[in-house]
């Protein structure tokens, strides 16, 4: 028995994504799932060779592979947005080296990743003095705060948990996370606090830490999401939690 078919646009109607994470990366999908869930948004995720250790050297070696792990994205269709996940991974390779490499496979597609999301994410809003939450040892922690200060951002508090290992980050409980965000926002000097790393779980606490602090929290994920909508076209007020998504 034939049977008989028709076509429609596929998924994707309104906007494609792709998003390159890192294999060590235990995080950021479930993050997502909860704002991409949206009619005829596709969100496409490739993964691309990571160490379990997080040093200038192993996020180097990442730069090689970019292109490769764009490719396995779907490519029926062109996508709008294409987001490499990892905050250190971007810094030290550099956004536009990042960009680069996506475009060489997906010409027709914006490109981000959580670095240069954080940056037009503090700019949406308004603040330049920023409370820094790091899980990351001081090499790695000081290339994100130099970033920061390369795009006219202030890092006047930074604090970090010092780990160097991706599978103590992902582990690293919720009330942590929150405290350590409240006890560096507490500095009068902050006017936003930004928690940094894909893998690092934010999304359930940034709420609770904003109404503690009357301050903006963003974190990579949250940015990442926010810049990756913005880029595509699609309707980001009130999408997600925190004073970004209704700013």
């Amino acid at each position: 028995m034939k049977l008989s078919f028709e076509t429609d646009t596929g998924p994707g109607e309104k906007a494609a994504l792709g998003l390159i994470v890192l294999r060590a990366d235990e995080t950021i999908e479930s993050e997502f799932r909860s704002l991409f869930d949206l009619d005829g948004v596709a969100l496409y995720h490739t993964r691309i060779e990571s160490a379990p250790q997080v040093t200038p050297e192993t996020l180097m070696q990442m730069k090689s592979g970019l292109a490769g792990a764009a490719a396995l994205l779907p490519s029926n269709r062109p996508l709008d947005a294409v987001a490499y996940a990892c905050t250190s991974g971007a810094t030290m390779i550099g956004p536009e080296a990042v960009t680069e490499a996506i475009r060489r496979v997906h010409p027709q597609a914006q490109a981000t990743n959580p670095a240069s999301a954080v940056a037009a994410a503090l700019k949406q809003l308004k603040v330049t003095r920023v409370g820094v939450v790091s899980p990351y040892v001081a090499s790695v922690s000081d290339a994100v705060c130099a970033f920061l200060k390369e795009n006219g951002l202030d890092p006047v508090t930074v604090g970090s948990f010092d780990q160097s290992e991706e599978a103590v980050v992902a582990r690293i409980a919720l009330a942590s996370v929150e405290e350590a965000i409240c006890r560096v926002g507490s500095d009068p000097k902050v006017e936003a606090v930004f928690a940094s790393c894909t893998n690092l779980r934010t999304f359930k606490v940034i709420e609770a830490c904003e109404q503690r602090l009357g301050k903006p929290v963003i974190s990579s994920n949250l940015a990442l999401a926010w810049h990756m909508m913005v880029l595509a076209g699609l309707p980001w007020k009130s999408a997600g939690p925190g004073r970004l998504f209704h700013a």
